[in-house]
């Protein structure tokens, strides 16, 4: 047996390492040790790892060895806690910082689809595998291609957070394969069947509605939310700065869908001139006093399934027209504007999208119908031929 190294008379640090990398240094009694950072508990506390040896390279190539678990993720600790348990408390954190469907959204989806498959399994020992296998169990059981994708935003944004605050060392979610999206086909209305909606709609009491619908291309939650504070009938604008949000029973308003989503919209002369002659309608119905610029026939603010019900579908079937959702007026406005020419940035601040990217994703199927338009225009642009476009401009 090789002789132990004399005993040195203090402890004796090496150089000083970065954060996280771990430290060495010699013990009283000879022998060198190595501690590492590996996370943190379930109470939140600091957990280290620790090794020992009689020689320095000793210890530093078992620290080498620690250094590279924690970089693949196998070295996490977290205690005993469970996925089910983290992710209760990531929804506590994130409450208050998101808004109240989209917290409705998240915990709906770890309640019915993620909880009841994966939620029990401890964090520490979560794998790719895991979370690859409850998307296959989720396609199994027919949940649509919606369901996995907010099941997977979900994880992930949850995950993010856990590597944040040390718990785990890596997302699991970026070593999976997403669910791939199958983008619903939209069905936005020609300008004939938009005829017929509005002619259908003239003695209706909302009709101003469905003429901004379909001239702004604004959301239901943004129409029901407008008060007449937001209305400029000179400058011909409205302002979009809220949304109505009806929740487990609860109407309420909140801020918009996003930052962009507060935007000032110019309107069309029809527009404008509906206006007036709709607030005449609620004043002869005694309603003068209200703030909405569209209410109920009481007053009260609208609510989305009782609208649904009781206007827009019956709406529907007296013009004649398909089956569609009240948010394809939103498509059919931003389609006709697409088919007139209007330029996409102009179109992304009408509508109110975050980003010039989505506007042209979801209304990418309108651009093979305008290239033979682009192709004549810059023919006789170059050539100086006359084309159909133009002999009708």
């Amino acid at each position: 047996m090789a002789d132990k190294p004399k005993m040195a008379t203090k402890a004796r640090s090496t150089k000083r390492r970065g954060n996280g990398e771990g430290s060495i240094f010699q013990r009283s009694n000879g022998r060198w040790e190595a501690v590492i950072t590996v996370g943190y508990n379930g109470q939140g506390k600091r957990v280290r790892r620790t090794v020992y040896g009689w020689t320095k390279k000793e210890v530093q190539d078992k620290l080498t060895e620690l250094q590279s678990k924690k970089l693949d993720g196998s070295l996490a600790e977290t205690g005993k806690l469970t996925v089910g348990e983290f992710l209760d408390r990531w929804l506590a954190t994130t409450k208050s910082a998101i808004r109240a469907t989209t917290y409705t959204s998240y915990e709906g989806t770890i309640r019915l689809h993620i909880n009841p498959l994966i939620g029990g399994l401890p964090l520490q020992k979560l794998t790719p595998a895991h979370v690859q296998g409850l998307y296959t169990e989720l396609e199994r059981l027919g949940r649509s291609c919606y369901v996995l994708r907010l099941v997977h935003i979900t994880l992930r944004r949850a995950f993010k957070l856990a590597v944040k605050w040390g718990i785990t060392l890596r997302n699991v979610c970026d070593a999976v394969t997403a669910p791939r999206i199958d983008r619903r086909e939209i069905a936005p209305l020609t300008t004939e069947q938009s005829a017929k909606l509005l002619q259908a709609a003239t003695d209706d009491r909302l009709y101003a509605l469905y003429v901004l619908a379909l001239a702004t291309g604004m959301r239901l939650g943004e129409l029901s939310a407008l008060q007449w504070e937001d209305v400029d009938l000179k400058a011909a604008t409205v302002s979009v700065r809220r949304t109505l949000v009806d929740l487990k029973g609860e109407v309420y308003l909140a801020e918009t869908k996003t930052k962009k989503s507060r935007r000032l919209i110019k309107l069309p002369v029809e527009a404008v001139e509906a206006l007036p002659d709709h607030r005449k309608r609620m004043m002869a119905a005694g309603l003068a006093g209200c703030t909405y610029v569209f209410c109920t026939p009481l007053g009260g603010p609208i609510r989305r399934a009782a609208f649904h019900k009781n206007q827009f579908k019956p709406l529907l079937a007296a013009a004649g027209l398909p089956d569609c959702r009240f948010h394809d007026l939103r498509h059919t406005s931003a389609t006709l504007m697409l088919a007139a020419g209007v330029h996409p940035k102009v179109m992304q601040e009408r509508l109110g999208h975050s980003d010039i990217n989505i506007t042209l994703d979801i209304y990418s199927h309108v651009m093979p119908a305008m290239q033979q338009d682009a192709a004549d225009k810059l023919g006789a642009m170059l050539w100086s031929r006359p084309t159909k476009a133009l002999a009708g401009a």
